[in-house]
């Protein structure tokens, strides 16, 4: 039996697809993967360093894992991703219960960074985060119906408050044949639903092909038996083209939930904070979608207590999301991030940035209160995920919800549904934005 390693992955998506591949190169070098991280040889900590809560998050979940190695109920600790990437000295210095470091361009060293803390060193790989990309296979760890396919790495866009650029490296595309090959092996493996996730999935195709190629990528995805939901995250609002919203519209399979953020619709903020597009080309862009997509539901992210917003800048986005009621928003509160442009900027004291998340987070709420009150008396297909004891009741989610972001079904009916099964559900009442329902088939979907 090999030695023991863990992985605890923080983060976004694409992190766990990173995750996902390192624990694949490890299982075929001979380590045994544990979901256990108390006893393990070995625990990654695959980190995000974002923002500033992000980097509280890991640096809190190391100190937690350096507890258990002082019990001696850990061997060693390895530090990946974009934290590590950022704070390499730092996490070395500060952090002596951290064995190695390893950054976003040396994931394919995983497997010698492992046996090198094993043996005692204390390692640090830190490649090329603008290198050629590298296939991988995965082991998966999410539930067995929904996997994600990360079809590019790094980003181009450059915003004024974020450092993704600077660890992650330009944009690369994934080769459209390889994205194909690998949707299939997932689809073989069982996978209902995909989601398609980038750092900006709008852009696919432009530095590999010279032009955008994500309306064909999605059309040959939906070809492939297997899928039930095809869900899109991350488009970039000016980047999205007329073939690209026809596909979306036409394709059964693609949900009708797209994941835009905007970050904010005031002009002078956008084009401060390096943003392409403004308020008009998004007044005029959000009718266009739910014109042409049937059923849309609009997910997008915000930051409050930008570079340059005052009390009218905040109130006129306020506005906006009364007007265009998006379903699905999450609202933060601006961090100024060392090494940004943003952060040599005038901007408000983080007391009034939070206050202004929590205000629009308020709003919000009564918007998504609304969406979800004019869901009652519909029968909705739904994505059944288990079921909950204390309640007992089944939940799932409707094409309208994203895994561990947006809100759930809760249902009874005259038999458990398999979790990875479709079932209709007549919606009957809310609670706390989730909803209400029983289960009106007989016949799992």
């Amino acid at each position: 039996m090999g030695k023991k390693v863990a992985m605890v992955s923080l983060g976004c998506a694409k992190n766990q697809v990173d995750a996902e591949q390192m624990l694949c190169l490890l299982h075929e070098a001979g380590y045994e993967i544990t979901t256990e991280v108390e006893y393990c040889d070995v625990a990654i900590v695959n980190t995000c360093g974002f923002i500033e809560s992000a980097k509280s998050e890991a640096i809190t979940e190391i100190l937690e894992l350096g507890l258990l190695k002082n019990e001696g109920k850990i061997g060693k600790i390895l530090v990946s991703g974009c934290l590590s990437q950022r704070y390499k000295e730092e996490l070395l210095e500060e952090l002596p219960e951290v064995d190695g470091i390893l950054g976003c361009g040396s994931y394919g060293d995983i497997v010698s960074a492992v046996d090198r803390v094993l043996e005692g060193d204390k390692p640090t790989y830190m490649g090329d985060i603008n290198g050629e990309l590298e296939e991988m296979g995965r082991v998966l760890t999410t539930p067995d119906y929904y996997a994600y396919l990360k079809i590019a790495e790094g980003c181009d866009n450059h915003c004024a408050f974020c450092v993704i650029p600077s660890l992650r490296g330009k944009y690369r595309s994934r080769k459209f044949e390889d994205l194909i090959d690998e949707a299939k092996m997932l689809a073989e493996d069982g996978i209902k639903e995909l989601i398609v996730i980038a750092q900006d999935t709008s852009r696919y195709g432009i530095d590999l092909y010279g032009k955008r190629r994500l309306s064909e990528l999605l059309r040959e995805l939906c070809k492939i038996e297997g899928f039930h939901w095809i869900r899109v995250h991350y488009l970039y609002p000016d980047e999205m083209d007329e073939e690209l919203i026809e596909t979306i519209a036409q394709e059964e399979k693609i949900c009708s939930y797209l994941d835009i953020p905007i970050q904010h619709c005031n002009d002078e903020i956008l084009r401060h904070m390096n943003r392409r597009g403004n308020k008009e080309y998004l007044e005029e862009l959000i009718p266009h979608l739910r014109e042409k997509i049937p059923g849309l539901v609009l997910r997008t992210s915000l930051i409050a207590g930008l570079p340059g917003e005052g009390e009218e800048e905040f109130e006129e986005l306020c506005a906006f999301l009364r007007k265009h009621r998006l379903e699905r928003v999450g609202c933060f509160a601006f961090s100024p991030e060392e090494g940004t442009v943003a952060a040599k900027m005038d901007y408000p004291d983080s007391e009034v940035a939070q206050r202004r998340a929590e205000i629009v987070a308020e709003l919000q709420s009564r918007i998504m209160d609304d969406y979800n009150e004019s869901m009652i008396g519909k029968t909705v297909e739904v994505l059944v995920e288990g079921y909950d004891r204390l309640a007992e009741c089944q939940f799932g989610r409707t094409y309208a919800d994203s895994p561990e972001i947006d809100g759930m079904v809760f249902f009874t009916g005259s038999y458990k549904a398999r979790p990875g099964s479709f079932v209709m559900v007549e919606i009957e009442d809310t609670m706390d934005g989730n909803l209400i329902g029983t289960m009106v088939e007989e016949d799992e979907a």
